[in-house]
């Protein structure tokens, strides 16, 4: 039953580690499933917010928890691959296996074209419901990374600090802010 081997297959990303946490030794790190949820929430709370602040016009909740929760469907079967080990593949390759692994576990689903569809639109970040979930998603990780550090006092998470990710700009305003304030944070943490 094609539904039921999506579910079984979705369920792995609740014991699929983030391997960048590993790699760095943190110590019963989240995992794929926990970030996702993560993702979902920070871009629910920040169309809120841009909303709000007349920065957003009205974005389709529905599509935005969608690309959160399939973002990182695909770590199901092939797994997180780090940055670190990503710089080894010929480009474009993790997008490819992430697209065909995907492809393969929704083929059965009635709409498995319109969810593949949705997770094209956040890797493109084409829409803007596209573009809060892609800050979601690094908003989240930097979340984590702070979060670890406070905990665990694991200075090798600085990296996060300085990597492409956080030092690229955020598509909104609100995330901008949002991340402005956790660097404050984190400095203050840190010194």
């Amino acid at each position: 039953m094609a539904l039921l081997d999506t579910l079984l297959a979705a369920n792995n990303l609740k014991t699929t580690p983030r391997m960048g946490w590993v790699l760095r030794g943190v110590a019963e790190a989240e995992s794929v499933a926990e970030h996702s949820y993560g993702v979902a929430f920070v871009a629910l709370a920040l169309a809120d917010v841009a909303e709000a602040s007349g920065e957003g016009d009205g974005f389709d909740r529905g599509k935005l928890l969608s690309m959160a929760l399939l973002h990182d469907l695909a770590e199901s079967v092939i797994s997180d691959l780090p940055l670190p080990a990503q710089r080894f593949f010929p480009a474009g390759a993790k997008a490819t296996a992430e697209r065909a692994a995907l492809s393969e576990l929704l083929a059965g689903l009635p709409g498995s074209q319109g969810l593949l569809a949705l997770w094209e639109e956040f890797e493109e970040g084409s829409g803007p419901e596209a573009r809060v979930v892609r800050d979601a998603d690094r908003l989240d990780m930097l979340l984590q990374a702070f979060v670890y550090i406070e905990r665990t006092g694991n200075r090798a998470l600085a990296e996060f600090w300085d990597s492409p990710a956080a030092r690229a700009p955020f598509e909104f305003a609100v995330s901008q802010r949002v991340y402005a304030a956790l660097r404050d944070r984190y400095d203050r943490y840190t010194r």
